[in-house]
């Protein structure tokens, strides 16, 4: 597995990883709320709930428990879904693209097909440096790549 720190634009985070599963793993890993649950928040937080309904406009929410009990409950929407591909999804807009009047980001994950498995990349943009520089501080690397980790571990559980 190697990983890379890209910069793409001023106020976006980059993670790029090649993972040793085909992309269709990664991809029903994104789009199954039941895989979902499992990897997508790192521990020892943990996802209890989430929605899906994977089209441009339709709801992407998650609600993350964090080690004290609290929950955080995220709600957005679909820019772009290409199947196996591509998923855009943000948190200025909630379903049916109406604006939500908080955004913190918007993230583009993309799978692409590699010799020994799924070029994964996940670019997460933001409105400003200061939301860019939380993001970091909120541990943005270690954190995606935790749950990419655990995404992998979780879809090579199942074959």
């Amino acid at each position: 597995m190697s990983e890379a720190m890209t910069e793409e634009g001023k106020f976006d985070l980059v993670l790029e990883r090649i993972v040793d599963i085909p992309p269709s793993l990664v991809w029903a890993a994104w789009t199954t709320p039941a895989h979902l649950l499992e990897w997508f928040t790192p521990a020892p937080w943990k996802t209890v709930d989430c929605e899906i309904d994977l089209k441009a406009g339709g709801i992407f929410r998650t609600v993350m428990r964090s080690p004290e009990g609290v929950d955080h409950d995220n709600a957005g929407c679909y820019l772009e879904v290409i199947p196996g591909k591509k998923l855009v999804f943000t948190d200025a807009l909630g379903p049916g693209f109406r604006p939500t009047g908080n955004s913190f980001m918007t993230a583009i994950i993309t799978f692409e097909p590699h010799e020994t498995g799924t070029r994964y990349k996940a670019v997460v943009l933001h409105k400003n440096a200061e939301d860019k520089q939380k993001h970091m501080e909120m541990g943005f690397h270690q954190g995606w790549g935790t749950a990419l980790d655990q995404l992998v571990a979780h879809m090579k559980k199942l074959n």
